[in-house]
């Protein structure tokens, strides 16, 4: 801004603002547009759009919450083009688009009475809701929803992707993310928070070299399943054996052993405690163990290895009731992998605070263990302690459904077995696990065998993307 004349930065976001509502509108000329204006540059932001829209021919009404507040000189634009300022928030029933130009990314805390009724207004219309660089009533930095927001089918955000798009709840409200680069370019510093693209994690994948054997593409082994539920064991063996790894050990009860043996006949098995499985590189325990002490010591054991463990589902209530938030003494590395439900519950707080700020949650477990931490949701988080965070671009509704998460373990150990970090292992474990429940899914049910299946596919797809 200091470098540039007054107003460049406004008038490049405004431009890429209107030609992406031009590309939705298909028909720009006789279409009606209606915009909510508040103060400061994102209404500017806002005016200047809608003037461009009006000199296509557009109908564009603007109603102004803030009036003596508004964007001067986008107002007079606005007006010079045949945009009309208008006072009844009737003007939004019979809009084809809508633009939220309420608060920018300096918004904090809910929306006032009155923003929050043109929102609720907004939602009940039949026109497409293009926010305007983020959400009204979102918070940019964490994704955080106090009371109401604009919920958008499309945000247009300008410069960088904002923390709060990428993360839940923010994240349900934005819609799809478009970006609109205004040339910052170097400027930008560097990120708190980043999400990996194809190509990244095409870098990072294990790829095995002609001389490869299995045990060079790592030994994982699993620790999973008890008599009563052996349904965890099986898919979380079949997660590792697509992850990456070359050779799945896995120990568990003879239920589990049963079960594993009749759909995963590639897997080494062995009935008892996990000392009795084998040399490996990494652990997968957790899933479907159960909670009594006979489950805790086959915890306890893993834990005391000098590889790195991954722990997930009741390897995480059993953490939580015997460690009570004090860090794990380990010197490998540790990765923990909880919904929004058991970080609540290794934190000792509501679960609703979770969810309301994953990011900064994610964060405090991984600082309270000591370890590495995936939080599990609609937008996976990926936090080191006291270091990186990561956000996951990938995944799909219908990923919301028994085992998956079994699956996600298993991918995730089965990457740390091949000699990744625990940072990499979960960013990249959370990167195909959700792609492969995109191919799967293409809109309509699937089970977790079904993600198992895709993975093969995940790993084309991204491998296709190596530089």
């Amino acid at each position: 801004m200091a470098r540039l004349p007054e107003g460049t930065l406004m008038q490049r976001a405004a431009s890429g603002l209107a030609a992406t509502c031009a590309a939705l509108l298909n028909h720009v000329y006789g279409a009606r547009v209606a915009l909510l204006v508040g103060s400061g540059d994102n209404g500017g932001d806002t005016l200047y759009a809608g003037a461009r829209l009006a000199r296509r021919g557009a109908r564009v009404d603007a109603l102004l919450l803030s009036p003596d507040k508004a964007h001067a000189a986008g107002l007079a634009a606005f007006r010079r083009a045949g945009g009309r300022v208008v006072g009844d928030p009737a003007v939004l029933d019979g809009a084809d688009l809508m633009l939220d130009g309420i608060v920018g990314i300096g918004g904090r805390g809910g929306l006032r009475p009155d923003a929050a009724a043109l929102a609720a207004r907004a939602a009940a219309s039949k026109a497409t809701v293009v926010a305007v660089d983020v959400p009204s009533g979102v918070d940019a930095s964490t994704g955080r929803v106090t009371d109401s927001a604009v919920r958008a089918h499309l945000t247009v955000t300008f410069g960088a992707y904002k923390i709060g798009l990428l993360v839940d709840p923010g994240a349900e409200f934005a819609g799809v993310v478009h970006l609109i680069d205004i040339g910052l370019g170097e400027d930008l510093p560097s990120p708190p928070v980043t999400a990996l693209q194809a190509d990244d994690v095409a870098g990072l994948l294990p790829v095995p070299a002609a001389d490869t054997d299995k045990y060079r593409r790592g030994v994982v082994g699993v620790c999973a399943g008890s008599q009563a539920y052996t349904g965890a064991a099986v898919l979380t063996v079949g997660g590792a054996l697509y992850g990456g790894a070359g050779y799945v050990r896995f120990s568990s009860t003879p239920a589990a052993v049963a079960a594993v043996r009749s759909r995963w006949p590639e897997a080494v098995l062995t009935e008892g405690g996990p000392g009795k499985a084998g040399r490996v590189q990494a652990w997968v325990a957790g899933p479907g163990m159960g909670t009594d002490e006979n489950a805790w010591d086959r915890l306890e054991e893993i834990l005391d290895s000098d590889v790195p463990v991954l722990v997930d589902a009741d390897g995480l209530r059993l953490l939580a009731d015997e460690l009570a938030g004090a860090p794990l003494d380990r010197d490998a590395p540790t990765l923990l992998t909880p919904h929004a439900g058991e970080a609540a519950r290794l934190l000792g707080i509501d679960r609703a605070l979770v969810e309301a700020e994953r990011i900064e949650h994610a964060q405090r477990v991984a600082d309270a263990y000591g370890v590495t931490v995936l939080l599990k949701g609609r937008t996976t988080v990926i936090a080191d302690r006291g270091g990186a965070v990561r956000v996951n671009s990938t995944g799909t509704p219908w990923l919301g459904t028994a085992g998956t998460g079994d699956v996600l373990s298993g991918v995730c150990g089965s990457l740390l077995a091949s000699g990744l970090s625990a940072l990499d292992a979960a960013s990249i474990g959370a990167y195909l696990h959700g792609l492969a429940g995109r191919l799967a899914a293409d809109d309509a049910p699937i089970g977790a065998y079904d993600v198992i299946a895709a993975l093969p596919d995940a790993w084309r797809a991204v491998a296709r993307d190596a530089p």
